[in-house]
This record gives structure tokens, sequence and C-alpha cells, in this order.
């Protein structure tokens, strides 16, 4: 395995932090001082994160139930565990748990007014009383758009956004574009916008799929047939599947598990929860 990497960005304040298929992007706000000794602290965590994932995949993929060792792993045990009655391992978290796991490092112990952790899309926030963060959601679809830009604000309950669906970097069961969650941490936000991006969905002969196995050897969905095109939609079929995905989403809101979704297909788009944050509430 190659040994983690890190890099200054040429605007000077970011950091890139890379080790095999984990690609982050860091940036704090605050004191100089306090910024530079935050980096080394998330530098210091992250080089062994992906070894001690490596130790524990095989428990990693499996429907959740063993008893994992190392910090990160367990971020993404706890965020799977409320959706038990779901099929979903540990990996549905993982960009999101690794993430929040790198975040709690940097601001251990010091002084930052904000400061986030973007692993791929997955981002973790962190925002001292009184800051906020403003970002655009990517809407994924033929060419993908920000779509959305938002405001969270410290008093909110957002800690963690993240992105799914088939078109995105990780397989889905779905035919959603791409579901966006906000949600109290990012490897929550992770695994919810996996199942919703799941939910929207349709039997139609414009959609393709294949075995999970098929597309990759070692996915924990296995035979699970995923979706790998989708063609052109009716309006009833596209509202049919929009609306599945609102009430996974919304039956996650009023359990507390997230704060909202914004989900997209064939150019049409649904809001669920955070009307503040994200629009019009579906």
């Amino acid at each position: 395995m190659m040994p983690p990497v890190q890099a200054i960005l040429a605007d000077g304040s970011r950091r890139h932090f890379q080790h095999g298929p984990i690609d982050l992007v860091i940036e704090a706000f605050g004191a100089p001082a306090e910024i530079a000794i935050s980096y080394r602290q998330a530098w210091q965590r992250f080089q062994t994160v992906l070894s001690e994932l490596v130790s524990e995949l095989p428990k990693l993929r499996m429907p959740v139930g063993p008893i994992l060792a190392n910090p990160v792993a367990r971020r993404m045990r706890r965020a799977c565990a409320p959706h038990g009655c779901d099929f979903v391992t540990p990996m549905a978290a993982v960009a999101g748990a690794v993430a929040d796991e790198v975040l709690a490092a940097l601001v251990r112990g010091r002084e930052i007014e904000r400061a986030y952790v973007n692993n791929g899309g997955d981002i973790a926030l962190h925002l001292a009383p009184g800051e906020c963060f403003k970002t655009g959601l990517v809407t994924l679809g033929d060419q993908p758009e920000m779509g959305v830009h938002t405001s969270i604000e410290s008093m909110t309950a957002v800690r963690g956004i993240a992105t799914s669906g088939w078109r995105g970097r990780s397989l889905s069961l779905g035919i959603a574009d791409s579901v966006t969650v906000l949600a109290p941490s990012a490897a929550t936000a992770d695994v919810a916008a996996t199942l919703v991006a799941n939910a929207v969905d349709a039997d139609d002969d414009s959609v393709r799929r294949l075995p999970a196995r098929e597309i990759d050897a070692d996915s924990d969905l296995v035979d699970r047939l995923v979706t790998v095109a989708v063609g052109r939609l009716s309006p009833e079929t596209i509202d049919g599947a929009l609306e599945r995905g609102c009430d996974k989403a919304r039956a996650m809101v009023a359990r507390g598990l997230i704060e909202g979704a914004h989900l997209t297909l064939n150019s049409r788009t649904r809001v669920v929860g955070v009307s503040s944050l994200l629009g019009k509430a579906a």
C-alpha cells in the first residue's frame, strides 16, 4: 500500500490528504497558530485511517451486527444501526465516517471558528457559536450543476452533508440522479442519502440494471441489481419514484435521523424538511 500524502492547495489555506481511495480537502478558519496545530492533528490521525478500515473490511461488508474495533468503523456501524429494516452494511457510511473522524481530530482542543472536511462530496462540518457554512449543492444529471445554495447556521443541528444516486461514485439500487441529505453528522448523512436514493425507484423498461458484483467484484451489494442506465421516463413515473424517496426521507426526519433531503430525477426536484435551507418542503 502506498503511504498517505498531503499537500497545500494553490489557495494556500486548504489541505489535501490522500491515501488510496480516501481523498480529503480540508479547511479551517481561526487564529493562524491554532489552524497550524489543527492541521497537524488531522494529519496525524489521517495516516492510520485506511489501514484500520482494511483490517476490518470483511465485517464492514456484512449487514450491521458484528462488533467493530476501530473508531471509524464504529462510526460507520452507529450511523447504519437505526436503519435495521433496510439492507445496509457499514460501508454505506464509510466516506462520511472518515470525514467525521478527521474533523474530530482537527478541532480537538483547538479554538477553531469553523472547519470542514470534504471526502469526495461527503462533508463534515464544525461551527462555533455564531458561525455559518455556505455551500452549493451539486445535482447530478446529464451535466452536473450547482442547483441549490445553502447556508448552514451554527444553531441548526446540521453538521454533515452527503450525496448519493446512480450517477455518483457509489452503486445505487434506485434511479435518483442525486439525493443530498443534511444531518447531524457526515456518516449519518452518508447512509441516509444512500437509502433515500435507493427508495427513488420504479419498475420501468427504460431502467437498466446489473448485479453489483459484475461492476465491482468487491461490492457489499453482491448480486443485488444496481442501476447502470436510466432512459426516458414518463412524468407519472418520475413523480412516483420521487414520492417513494420522499416517503423514506420524511420517515427519517420524523425519527430525528436527518434534517432534510434534496432529491433529483430527470430534472425534477423534491425537498423534504429544512425548507429554510433547501427551499420549499415536499
